[in-house]
């Protein structure tokens, strides 16, 4: 069992709550909870330490401690939180590299565990019906928190090459959401009306946050003769159309072509009401749904809310509430724009 865990991200929603229920495992004697901001929750018994991963002073702390376990959850989803898009490349992919030195050249690191998205699949008109985490992407990402992640992953992968000993495991999320988390996603469907892409209807699937951390826990707390290693999808059964998503809402949508969709949610990040990238839009186009079977087999995990029921939890803790007694959509055509 992981006896000394350090934990990356732990100033926001999610890396702080994985800090909180580590802190509590009885398989666990110490927590570190790393961030370059102070976290504005409670971590529990774990131990805040302000530090940029970016920054070489992490070999020392996990040295010092005698880290045995790394959680990385510090690589950030998008340009809001990270201040611009060029500090969030830097905080994702330098910040990565820096910290798998620091396990490279730490003798008592035994386990790495990697929170990544399915959105390295990308999304595309020639994508299968569901990605295994052997299917190569046909649409690869090419921009923003998705193609980062594509870059982490590879240098983690080239870590794992490095030190065999080390159990290395990489868990790629659906769209992660629920009551408390404020993503992309969970700011796209909060707008009062819901922009979607015309002739498209994208099957969609989710994870609720709840069922990510206990992924991520399971993951991380699996007994030493049993350490895991590899590419695991992550994902509540079931899947919703886009427009089943928007009726459960009671909000208006409005349809776009695909190439004004961009630009709208351009205006929309500058304005702070969403921010979604060219990444979103297309799978917002084109959906994603990914197969799962491979952690049931390896861990027994099995997502404890379906993908319709996240949803519906997604709307009672975010209270967004019916705009229109009737649901509404209108259509906005080429030559109307």
């Amino acid at each position: 069992m992981a006896r000394v865990v350090l934990v990356t991200g732990a100033a926001r929603h999610l890396g702080g709550r994985m800090a909180r229920i580590l802190a509590q495992h009885e398989g666990v004697d110490r927590v570190i909870a790393v961030d370059v901001v102070p976290p504005r929750h409670e971590l529990g018994e774990a131990e805040f330490v302000r530090a940029d991963i970016r920054n070489p002073v992490i070999a020392k702390i996990i040295d010092a401690s005698e880290v045995d376990t790394v959680v990385h959850m510090g690589v950030i989803a998008t340009p809001m939180q990270a201040g611009g898009r060029a500090t969030m490349k830097d905080i994702n992919v330098i910040g990565t590299m820096q910290l798998l030195a620091a396990c490279q050249k730490s003798e008592s690191v035994q386990r790495l565990v990697v929170k990544s998205t399915a959105s390295v699949y990308g999304a595309g008109s020639r994508d299968p019906a569901m990605f295994t985490e052997d299917t190569a992407p046909k649409h690869p990402p090419t921009s923003g928190w998705a193609k980062d992640s594509m870059e982490v992953e590879g240098y983690v992968r080239g870590f794992a090459r490095r030190r065999e000993e080390v159990s290395v495991s990489i868990l790629r999320f659906a769209n992660i959401i629920g009551p408390q988390i404020d993503t992309a996603m969970t700011s796209y469907f909060s707008l009062p009306v819901i922009p979607t892409v015309l002739g498209f209807d994208a099957r969609m699937q989710f994870v609720h946050e709840d069922d990510s951390l206990e992924a991520l826990r399971m993951v991380t707390m699996v007994a030493p003769d049993r350490g895991i290693s590899g590419v695991f999808n992550v994902a509540g059964p079931g899947i919703v159309m886009l427009s089943q998503a928007v009726r459960r809402l009671g909000r208006p949508s409005v349809a776009v072509p695909r190439s004004l969709l961009g630009i709208a949610g351009r205006s929309l990040g500058r304005a702070g009401l969403a921010d979604f990238s060219s990444e979103q839009v297309r799978f917002l186009t084109y959906g994603r749904v990914i197969d799962t079977t491979r952690i049931a087999d390896a861990i027994g995990f099995t997502a404890r809310w379906p993908t319709p029921a996240a949803f519906d939890d997604l709307i009672a803790g975010h209270r967004l509430q019916p705009l229109l007694p009737l649901h509404a959509k209108i259509r906005v055509d080429q030559e109307v724009v």
